[in-house]
């Protein structure tokens, strides 16, 4: 390798930082790989390990020759990677070497490094067993590792919970219920804060585990606060087992379908009925007159229209439309469109709405019959619309149709003050 090459690499090498992540092992072993084998020979080993006492390899030369396409080679420099943690992440990715030897050497070699370890090296080393593992014969690494984590102090499960690698943390989280590590409080926090949904899950059904009864109700309460509609879901099902079915109700209106859905199994099972609980909140109010601002929640009307009847509820759903908040205009036209109760010209004006989620959910519910309105108002909106989201709305709907009326709105709001916009109809002309 020349010399400028060989002190890139080497450069590169020490480069890369303690807790970096895996993918920058398995990028250096490739590379290194590619520069070798290109129309360049291999040093043999004698060149890169000599035998004298006096001269060890630098790690960067042992790197090299770990990751270098001669097997004879990457099986020697093994013997000079043990007692280096900088050099382990290579060890794992040898622990899937296409040659035997060489697995197995770096299997052992891993094997005897691991007592020592810190927790983040250890993890560390888990996050590059974790992304070679889908490899042929790249499962050896992670079972070692895995199986060590399962077997090992509670102290380094707890510690790798925070790691920066997705898949380490997820697996810590994973041994951490499985050994009983975690605390029921624990538990419902992080279920309830963790931003990742498989980590929610995980422990939002650990927690659920242990509700027996409403001695334990208490453990529900940071599942049904959280902002996560799957950790709320979570929640509002151990109400039953809690003994709490009641406090189901207001999540009946929650703004995750998957909330709603399990607010009302969970009120069933206690034999309350929650469609009337719907129509109270939903036709009351619009009998009243579009309501007062806490007359109707929010998401009423499309939890209505889930399990309501079209042919009694409908009215109501209509009614809605106009209310006087935003949301609940646009929980009445979701919930029109899951009846199947779409009329399109009472729906054209909330194309002029002046709240973007409104108009998204007016555009979603006339899609099927863009055809049905006349395209010369389209264009207006398109072109002239009052605010972007209202000419985004037209544009989408002039793009059902196709033709010379949405080239044109797509001419001319390629060059729209709006950024997003500008790229929606850039996009659309090819420009």
């Amino acid at each position: 390798m020349p010399t400028s090459a060989f002190d890139a690499l080497a450069d590169r090498f020490t480069r890369i930082p303690e807790g970096a992540g895996a993918g920058a092992w398995t990028d250096f072993d490739e590379d290194v790989r590619a520069e070798l084998r290109w129309g360049r020979s291999v040093p043999p080993v004698p060149t890169w390990f000599p035998g004298s006492p006096d001269r060890r390899p630098t790690a960067a030369e042992t790197a090299f020759a770990l990751c270098g396409p001669d097997g004879r080679t990457r099986e020697a420099a093994l013997s000079f990677a043990g007692g280096s943690p900088g050099l382990l992440p290579l060890v794992v990715v040898r622990c899937a070497d296409w040659a035997g030897p060489v697995r197995e050497r770096a299997r052992s070699v891993l094997r005897a490094e691991l007592p020592g370890l810190s927790h983040g090296a250890f993890g560390d080393l888990l996050a590059v067993a974790l992304l070679i593992a889908g490899r042929l014969r790249g499962d050896a690494a992670r079972t070692l590792l895995a199986g060590t984590l399962r077997e090992g102090p509670g102290s380094r499960v707890a510690a790798l919970l925070g790691h920066g690698d997705r898949g380490v943390r997820r697996l810590a989280h994973r041994i951490g219920v499985e050994r009983g590590l975690l605390s029921p409080v624990r538990l419902a926090e992080i279920a309830a804060t963790d931003p990742d949904a498989v980590v929610q899950d995980l422990c939002a059904n650990a927690v659920l585990a242990t509700v027996r009864d409403a001695a334990d109700g208490a453990l529900l309460d940071p599942l049904l606060r959280s902002r996560q509609g799957r950790v709320r879901a979570a929640g509002v099902t151990g109400l039953r087992r809690a003994g709490r079915a009641a406090e189901a109700e207001p999540f009946l209106y929650d703004r995750s379908a998957s909330v709603r859905a399990c607010a009302r199994w969970v009120l069933r099972q206690a034999g309350t009925e929650p469609l009337p609980l719907y129509r109270a909140a939903c036709v009351g109010a619009g009998a009243a007159g579009a309501g007062t601002a806490a007359g109707v929640p929010d998401d009423a009307p499309l939890g209505l229209a889930e399990c309501g009847d079209r042919a009694v509820d409908v009215p109501a759903l209509w009614t809605l439309t106009g209310h006087e908040r935003p949301r609940v205009r646009a929980s009445a036209v979701a919930g029109l469109r899951r009846l199947d109760a779409v009329r399109v010209d009472p729906l054209v004006p909330l194309l002029d709405d002046g709240s973007a989620r409104v108009v998204r959910e007016a555009v979603t519910a006339l899609l099927p019959w863009a055809d049905r309105i006349p395209a010369d108002a389209l264009l207006r909106r398109a072109i002239a619309g009052p605010a972007p989201h209202v000419r985004k709305g037209a544009l989408r709907l002039l793009a059902e149709t196709g033709g010379a009326v949405f080239r044109e709105a797509a001419r001319v709001l390629a060059d729209d003050p709006d950024p997003k916009l500008r790229a929606l109809a850039r996009r659309a002309t090819g420009a």
